[in-house]
């Protein structure tokens, strides 16, 4: 099943690495190319690794250059998609990189991202659980024969991924969850900015969205809802490190009264044993834990997680690593649009990273 697919916002890091990927599906045919202020240069000189399609000239993001795909990749900023989007027909399936139509309450996107809420659209992690599964049948079977895709927040991929099976077992108290994250530097996108320049950012880390400001806040407390939490908690807090991609989230919640170790990891297994792209690392000789390591996800589709307990704390600790370009951005969208066309979950996408 061939389809044709148009990028809008080609020269940024989401829509460049949905080229990368795309270009490795059997199935995917790359059209339209288009961006706002580089509209008119090649896409080499702003994605040189991909040769593919160097010589590919942009052009300007319209619905009219859009228009006439199977599919459409919106990798355009926060607030700009949901216009493009209600002018290209119903019978394009259209993903949303950004955050436009993450969200289902219209007044969280009132407060974090400010304007008018453009509407929800099916949500595109595959691997979500609903109240009540131990597996994410239902969250696939809502993504089956769609034609439109909100990709979730990367930040939010990486902590949903640690704490919902906690979630949705019952074992954890979602009004006392902590997450902090370390973060590379391509999430911050391509804007010059002076604290994104490499002789601020090398040999330095630097936290932000601090104090329950960061956008993605709303977005995890909406997945753990739907994962069980009758409401939910959470102090977030990001951290920008330097290296250009991947994140590392270390998410921890109180555990219930009477929990164990050993029933906290049967409810992580029992979420991700059957799943290809994410992997609950072992427990090596003597019960020590394998740790995840961004390293180790680089390029690659896969979220590694591992979970123990503090037990003198009492409380559950999480650490989830993913490629946040990926896993967290263009490996989702892939993943979630082969379910859209009735294609195998995995088709162009891999488990394996690049190392060293």
């Amino acid at each position: 099943m061939s389809f044709t697919v148009a990028v809008a916002g080609a020269s940024g890091y989401a829509g460049g690495e949905a080229l990368r990927l795309l270009l490795g599906h059997p199935e995917a045919r790359i059209g339209a190319l288009t961006a706002h202020s580089n509209a008119g240069s090649a896409l080499g000189e702003h994605h040189p690794h991909l040769r593919a399609l160097a010589d590919r000239v942009l052009v300007p993001t319209s619905a009219a250059t859009l228009a006439g795909h199977d599919v459409v990749v919106l990798g355009l900023p926060h607030g700009a998609s949901g216009a493009v989007a209600a002018e290209l027909g119903d019978d394009v399936v259209v993903i949303d990189l950004g955050a436009d139509h993450r969200l289902t309450d219209a007044g969280a996107w009132a407060q974090f991202y400010g304007g008018p809420h453009a509407g929800s659209w099916p949500y595109g992690l595959p691997e979500l659980l609903h109240a009540g599964e131990t597996t994410a049948a239902a969250q696939r079977a809502a993504l089956a024969g769609v034609h439109r895709i909100a990709v979730p927040g990367c930040n939010v991929t990486a902590v949903t991924l640690g704490l919902q099976p906690g979630i949705a077992a019952g074992l954890i108290d979602p009004l006392d969850l902590v997450a902090v994250l370390a973060n590379g530097y391509s999430g911050a996108g391509k804007a010059l900015k002076p604290h994104l320049l490499a002789s601020e950012a090398f040999g330095s880390a630097q936290p932000y969205g601090v104090g329950g400001g960061h956008r993605h806040v709303p977005e995890i407390e909406q997945n753990l809802r739907r994962a069980g939490a009758p409401d939910v908690t959470i102090s977030f807090t990001p951290t920008l490190v330097p290296m250009a991609r991947g994140i590392l989230a270390t998410a921890t919640a109180r555990l219930r009264p009477g929990t164990d170790p050993a029933t906290v990891r049967a409810a992580w297994e029992a979420a991700y044993a059957d799943e290809p792209f994410v992997h609950l690392l072992p427990l090596g000789p003597g019960g020590a834990p394998q740790w995840p390591t961004t390293a180790a996800t680089l390029g690659s589709n896969t979220a590694l997680v591992q979970v123990v307990v503090d037990e003198r704390a009492g409380r559950v600790v999480t650490v989830t690593a993913i490629d946040n370009l990926v896993k967290g951005t263009a490996g989702g969208a892939l993943q979630s649009l082969n379910l859209a066309l009735g294609l195998p979950e995995t088709l162009g996408l891999t488990s394996n990273g690049v190392a060293p």
